[in-house]
């Protein structure tokens, strides 16, 4: 099994080009099957993730032709299976976002119970009650969620939804689901991630109906069907955040390009507070830390616009090495502090209490062996190498090849001595 291998140095410096986002990526190839001609999808990132859903949807019978580098081209017409399998969806949540548009279109969905990030309890009952308020019949058999419309009419109903925890996942797929249904649905406590709004944004281009685009309650009125479109998937916005982070632990200074700003406005607004000069342009930004250590910075973490979660375990290897004490609270996921271990393993000074992190800066980490728990943690490490007096070994480091595309070449371009050995 691969290993990353860091030595720790000086301060990161140049220029990188952001890739499309992972998390946009995953539900809007998942909305190709809603389709009735081709879609094209250019920005599409090389990951796991992306593979394992492809993987899914050729499986389903879904046409893929081109690759990442020249844009994607599926045709979901000449669907023949309508299972979702456990070998497929064991490693990645983010299978279930297939449910919704398989059973809207088709009226019929068989898909295992998801896998992914060991990171907490992620239930799926919101995703299946939304179902069940538009007409579904689900049963649960085996470890797969079968569904179907218990209608005569072989379409979903419209309906009035209040989710009562704001998710990601299950606002994905309701949207999906909605699109097709007959009649109006509006969904309360919807979340408003920027994925979301990308989700609908090319659900639009479509041919859906959706008000409300990026607020907390979704109309959408239900259409016969939809037709295939090109869409340019958005830049992955927790990306940046990891190398604006990286940089600014390490002292350093970056410009990343084909990335926006907008987005990530909790996370510039606490590397500002850190000390770092931010400048921003239309698809830019760049940091620099002119040479100082970062100041410590308390946050807590909560749906969009706020904290992103994505985002704390990277702004706790930085914090491991800034100037001062930091509480960091993570609200969304009760395991998503694990990385806690592996950073004091490498002289980090970190204590927990409850849900909450109280961290005490250091000047420099020391290189150790380490094992990464799941995506983000992956990435706190990689910057925590970074920081580290001599050597570090990262095991397990398949999570960070589900989420971040070329990132040892990216971080040689920028001077970080990042390599991956067997």
């Amino acid at each position: 099994m691969d290993k990353f291998k860091i030595l720790g140095g000086g301060p990161l410096s140049g220029e990188i080009r952001i890739s499309g986002s992972k998390n946009a990526a995953l539900p809007i190839l998942a909305a190709t099957l809603l389709a009735n001609s081709p879609v094209t999808l250019t920005n599409v990132p090389q990951l796991k993730d992306i593979t394992t859903m492809n993987s899914l949807l050729s499986s389903m019978g879904v046409k893929i032709n081109g690759d990442a580098s020249n844009g994607y081209v599926l045709d979901s017409n000449d669907i023949t299976d309508f299972t979702a399998p456990y070998d497929l969806v064991k490693t990645m949540r983010a299978s279930i976002l297939v449910l919704g548009p398989l059973l809207a279109r088709y009226g019929v969905a068989n898909v295992s119970f998801p896998g992914g990030c060991a990171i907490g309890s992620r239930p799926v009952d919101i995703h299946l009650r939304g179902l069940e308020a538009m007409g579904a019949k689900i049963e649960i058999d085996g470890g797969y969620i079968r569904a179907t419309i218990a209608n005569s009419s072989s379409r979903l109903k419209g309906t009035h939804f209040l989710m009562d925890t704001v998710t990601v996942g299950g606002t994905e797929n309701l949207l999906m689901a909605a699109v097709l249904a007959d009649g109006k649905t509006v969904l309360e406590n919807a979340a408003r991630e920027p994925e979301i709004v990308d989700l609908a944004n090319m659900l639009v281009a479509m041919g859906a109906k959706i008000e409300g685009i990026g607020t907390s309650s979704l109309t959408i009125e239900g259409v016969e069907s939809l037709h295939g479109c090109t869409f340019n998937v958005m830049p992955d916005r927790i990306e940046t955040g990891t190398y604006l982070v990286a940089a600014a632990a390490t002292r350093g200074r970056i410009k990343l390009m084909a990335t926006s700003a907008t987005y990530l406005e909790a996370v510039i607004f606490k590397l500002e507070e850190a000390g770092a000069r931010i400048e921003t342009g239309d698809d830019w930004i760049a940091l620099d830390m002119l040479g100082k250590r970062p100041k410590a910075v308390s946050l807590k973490t909560a749906p969009y616009p706020a904290f992103p979660t994505d985002m704390q375990s990277q702004f706790m290897a930085m914090n491991a090495v800034a100037e001062g004490v930091s509480h960091i609270t993570e609200t969304i996921f009760e395991n998503r502090l694990v990385q806690v271990s592996e950073l004091n393993r490498m002289g980090a000074h970190i204590t927990l209490e409850g849900n909450t992190a109280l961290v005490t800066g250091v000047e420099r980490l020391s290189g150790a062996p380490v094992m990464a728990s799941d995506l983000r943690a992956s990435a706190s490490l990689v910057i925590a190498g970074l920081v580290a007096d001599g050597e570090t070994l990262i095991e397990r480091i398949y999570h960070i090849d589900r989420g971040y595309e070329a990132i040892v070449a990216k971080f040689q371009s920028i001077g970080g001595s990042v390599t991956r050995v067997k």
